[in-house]
């Protein structure tokens, strides 16, 4: 989101940041940023004067609950605004993998389509157009759920690469394994317990290495993990990630379910640590193609020939495999040192914030300067709007003028 709002005011563009979050410690200072912010109100009238007075000529929002919120206000009081939803990651496809995941089974489409996918895909047909970080979501959103290319667009990562360093710690500069964070994300929750699993088998190989796990908002039931006579170490919040990740020989990622693309990952291609991570947590970040096994997991490259679609390390999917696979990188110097060169092959090729960012302008140029025929192809979203939205609107005013009768 913080590179999309620098992209818009690269352009010139006044950009304000309206949100009905609470602040916290955590948050960006977007006043550095030089972007405005708004506090607003969820299920109150109080926008519709916030978003006439404003005016904007673009309304970008945050997932698809914000669209629900806030869509059919901006439709009625700036009709011709352009709405572009950053859907972030398709939350239907977590919330589908999370339902086979606690079920020990393979996603389903029942799994799929859920009552998730059904407000998620909605949101994105009432848009003119909706941002994707992932390739195989993409593939999904047209292939699947047979949405219309014309609103989607695949915006990954966008990564200043003249910021990015250019040399890195090397192996002997670096010690132990890390992985991180958020913990009230539901994937990084369970990671984080699987990792319960595999880290006594590599900490048996290696008696002296540590897994040194951080994230924001670790609760109770995480900090209780923590037991350095292991090494199995959850650390909570880190100033700065990037350090952290650059000091560490080796990021493990064992995600089981998920969506979107990992920015965890992306970290640790940035500081060039190698990561050994499952299909899921390396999806839609890569090609599946050179370098892969029949079952179509990541081998690590053998000889100094890698392959440009070669995983800055590996990706494995069973317990065995993965834990082999770290103690390879985290012990042979030369395992370690193709996979830290594989990174920055992948950062330049997918994640340059130049090529995706004028990519990203030139589609909302193209889109709005065409916006009348453009919603005309989109009958199903116009369809949506008149009927699934009146709903919302009409519950959103009755929750208002109840709020308003409330002393």
């Amino acid at each position: 989101m913080l590179s999309i709002l620098r992209l818009f005011k690269q352009q010139g563009w006044k950009v304000e940041f309206a949100t009905p979050a609470q602040a916290t410690e955590h948050m960006a200072d977007l006043g550095s940023e030089g972007v405005s912010s708004q506090s607003i109100e969820l299920n109150s009238d109080s926008f519709d004067s916030y978003v006439m007075t404003y005016k904007p000529d673009i309304v970008l929002f945050d997932r698809f609950m914000m669209e629900e919120q806030f869509g059919w206000r901006v439709d009625k009081y700036c009709p011709r605004a352009l709405k572009i939803l950053d859907t972030e990651d398709l939350q239907c496809l977590r919330h589908a993998r999370h339902q086979a995941v606690k079920a020990e089974r393979e996603m389903t489409l029942d799994d799929l389509y859920s009552d998730i996918a059904k407000r998620e895909i909605a949101a994105i047909l009432r848009c003119d157009l909706s941002l994707v970080i992932s390739s195989y979501e993409i593939q999904l959103l047209t292939e699947t759920f047979k949405i219309d290319s014309s609103l989607l667009y695949h915006l990954p990562f966008m990564v200043d690469l003249e910021k990015c360093p250019t040399h890195t710690k090397g192996f002997s500069q670096r010690n132990h394994f890390i992985s991180i964070g958020n913990f009230r994300h539901a994937p990084n929750w369970d990671m984080v317990l699987y990792l319960q699993k595999i880290w006594p088998k590599i900490r048996q190989k290696i008696p002296d290495a540590e897994l040194h796990i951080y994230g924001a908002y670790p609760p109770p039931k995480a900090t209780a993990l923590n037991n350095p006579a292991t090494g199995f170490l959850v650390k909570g919040w880190a100033e700065d990630a990037l350090s952290v990740m650059e000091s560490a020989r080796v990021c493990l990622a064992p995600l089981r379910f998920g969506a979107g693309i990992k920015g965890k990952l992306l970290d640790a291609m940035i500081v060039q640590t190698p990561s050994v991570t499952t299909t899921i947590g390396s999806e839609g970040m890569y090609q599946y193609a050179a370098g892969t096994d029949e079952a179509g997991s990541n081998v690590i490259c053998p000889d100094e020939r890698c392959p440009d679609e070669i995983w800055p390390g590996a990706v494995v999917d069973d317990i065995a495999g993965f834990v082999n696979a770290a103690l390879e990188i985290y012990t042979d110097e030369k395992a370690w040192n193709r996979s830290s060169r594989a990174a920055s092959r992948l950062l330049n090729k997918y994640y340059d914030a130049r090529l995706s960012g004028a990519g990203l302008i030139d589609k909302i140029i193209e889109t709005d300067s065409h916006i009348k025929q453009h919603r005309l192809n989109n009958f199903t979203g116009a369809m949506l709007k008149h009927h699934t939205m009146k709903s919302t609107q009409y519950m959103s005013q009755w929750i208002a003028a109840k709020n308003s009768k409330v002393v």
